[in-house]
């Protein structure tokens, strides 16, 4: 599967770059982000096939991404993004909903692996309403659009590069690490294994208002890396309304978001039927009534909100239908995520960060049911279920070093991993390495 995912290369809350750069027809910029974590032993009655070692582990990954781009005609500009990927995930990425490193689906393994993660057009059309400053950022080139404006995305790229944004929780590179807080895990957006697919998605801002939709791919099989280019019937859907806001004299927005997703998925009926049918069949019997495409949907609402000038709140919920496998994003049915972001000027580091959140995640009743009668699902499945939420504290400081270069320490403890109140908690102690130039 993917989780992401993404680290919102369209919109980094880290701002590396000056607004003194007001005009560029070309960008060349660089990241490398490298991500440590440990896990000590934790507390498990029993153990499964897909569940998360109960023994010490460490995982870590470290990524390295080129953001070239160049305008090609009015409006008009195009951007790849060619990346390297490494890393070792905890118990091969199984046994919890919340992913503790939201670049761990993009990493392959313990050697460095190249791809091209994007490959897309990005199309402008003014409609008016005064100009606006575009500073220089990673695929975002300084420069000055309408306020009101139409804007296309066409190509090889992310989801979560248009939809779900949000200035304080978005980034596993410069944020919250857990996938929690990446997005909503219940959203299971269309995309391959790495986060990322083909397809397009149009935004019309108009003053305070931003309307987006979207289509994606999605993989040939759930959770796996080759694409499904059937897009007219195999897709993932997405629709977003946001608007801005002064609240107290301070910004905010909110977003409501939509989504629905075709693919040839199984239902947790149908496994579970063939479970009781056949008792000493596979446990992952999902792989055996994977046999007709089936639609996915869910909903929710994403906030973030500037308390004073260092202080921002953000939440975010979403709770999806439930009946079905998932596609490409992780184990969950229902999510609510919330927290704080606290810059540090009060202390004279205004470049520093202290982030704290906390995220409840729960499973709809046909997956309880599949999962408490012994059976696997691609990320999940201990043999048995006493069910529980899974629910999550992280914790990070960010470090400003040296220019665009942060050292992050970062701490997780998550209950009931995997939906599984006979383990855990498990503690999670990670430090991160970022830079940009």
């Amino acid at each position: 599967m993917r989780l992401l995912m993404v680290s919102s290369a369209f919109c980094t809350s880290v701002s590396a770059y000056s607004a003194s750069d007001e005009y560029e027809d070309h960008t060349a910029r660089f990241q490398g982000t490298y991500i440590w974590q440990t896990k000590p032993g934790m507390p498990a009655a029993y153990s499964g096939q897909n569940s998360l070692q109960a023994s010490r582990e460490i995982s870590y990954t470290a990524t390295a991404t080129a953001y070239l781009g160049m305008r090609t005609w009015q409006g008009g500009e195009v951007y790849l993004n060619p990346e390297i990927t490494q890393g070792i995930p905890f118990s091969g990425l199984s046994g919890s909903g919340g992913f503790t490193n939201g670049e761990l689906t993009r990493t392959a393994g313990n050697r460095p692996k190249l791809y091209r993660q994007r490959l897309f057009l990005r199309q402008t059309w003014g409609l008016g309403g005064g100009d606006e400053a575009v500073e220089a950022d990673l695929n975002q080139m300084a420069g000055t659009v309408d306020k009101n404006r139409i804007v296309l995305t066409v190509g090889n790229f992310s989801t979560l590069d248009i939809f779900d944004d949000n200035r304080y929780a978005k980034d596993p590179r410069t944020h919250f690490m857990n996938a929690s807080f990446m997005a909503p895990l219940s959203f299971d957006y269309a995309a391959d294994a790495r986060g990322f697919g083909w397809g397009f998605a149009a935004e019309w801002y108009q003053d305070d208002w931003v309307l987006r939709v979207g289509r994606m791919t999605g993989p040939k099989v759930p959770n796996m890396l080759p694409t499904d280019f059937q897009i007219g019937r195999h897709y993932g859907d997405q629709i977003e309304l946001e608007h801005a806001h002064m609240l107290l004299g301070q910004p905010g927005k909110v977003r409501l978001l939509a989504w629905r997703s075709r693919a040839v998925l199984a239902s947790f009926k149908d496994a579970l039927d063939y479970l009781n049918a056949n008792p000493d069949a596979d446990r992952q019997a999902i792989l055996a009534v994977r046999n007709g495409e089936k639609i996915k949907y869910g909903a929710g609402i994403n906030i973030e909100q500037a308390i004073n000038d260092d202080l921002g709140f953000f939440l975010r919920a979403m709770k999806a239908d439930g009946r079905t496998e998932t596609y490409a994003f992780t184990e969950t049915d229902g999510s609510i995520a919330a927290g704080f972001a606290l810059k540090g000027s009060a202390w004279g580091r205004g470049m520093d960060t202290l982030g704290v959140g906390l995220a409840h995640n729960t499973l709809s009743s046909d997956r309880r049911k599949y999962l408490e009668a012994g059976g696997i699902s691609f990320f999940i499945g201990d043999g048995a279920l006493d069910y529980k939420p899974e629910q999550l504290f992280e914790t990070y400081y960010s470090l400003s070093v040296w220019k665009n270069t942060f050292l992050t320490a970062d701490y997780q403890r998550m209950w009931n991993p995997a939906y599984n109140a006979d383990r855990g908690p498990a503690n999670f102690f990670a430090m991160r390495l970022h830079a940009e130039f």
